[in-house]
């Protein structure tokens, strides 16, 4: 499997925010989009996982599932996490994972995926009441419980604490051995060797 970017450009309130952007990232490897801020390293996620049209170019998975969109095949992990205050984490994840059409049965992958973030104790908590770094690893926990080949990740250790971000840095692992796909929208490393960098707005 392999993701192709060609020729990417992307106006935004009549701002050209980049241009001529190119890339290419295969099974088991991981990009890093870097830049400073206003760049377009989260707009050049948000073009991938099919939330914004290019004005230019094109995107193409080769070998990917035939007659699935990129986005159906790809996972997107924005700035918010996505949660409903008033539902439990387990409730939360298992919204997820319908959503986004996982197949097993629903508590079997979702306790698998709890145990992984380490939220196993706490599937029954409201989602209120979580800190800032748990909302994240519940928000992470949504890779593991419904699989897709590319993870579109916007600043991932964001809140994460050096246990969790460590912990991440496992699931990508796995992740990538599996024959994923991982870009990465990040000012800070990832923790994997051999990482591509595809750098906007600067030298």
């Amino acid at each position: 499997m392999r993701l192709v970017g060609r020729g990417l450009a992307c106006v935004r309130g009549g701002r050209e925010v980049f241009t001529g952007v190119s890339f290419a990232v295969a099974a088991g490897e991981a990009l890093a989009v870097t830049g400073p801020n206003g760049a377009g390293k989260t707009t050049l996620l948000r073009l991938i996982a099919g939330l914004l049209e290019p004005a230019q170019g094109e995107f193409e998975l080769i070998e990917g599932a035939p007659d699935t969109a990129i986005a159906e095949q790809a996972h997107y992990l924005g700035h918010r996490d996505a949660l409903k205050p008033a539902l439990s984490v387990r409730e939360n994840l298992e919204f997820w994972y319908a959503f986004l059409g996982g197949r097993d049965a629903p508590a079997a992958s979702t306790v698998a995926a709890l145990d992984a973030v380490g939220l196993g104790p706490l599937t029954g908590l409201p989602a209120a009441y979580l800190s800032a770094g748990q909302r994240r690893r519940l928000a992470i926990a949504r890779l593991v419980a419904a699989p897709r080949p590319i993870w579109l990740l916007d600043e991932p250790t964001a809140a994460l604490d050096g246990a969790s971000q460590d912990r991440l840095t496992g699931l990508m692992r796995v992740h990538l051995t599996g024959g994923g796909i991982i870009v990465a929208a990040t000012h800070a490393p990832l923790g994997l060797p051999g990482v591509g960098e595809l750098r906007l707005g600067g030298p």
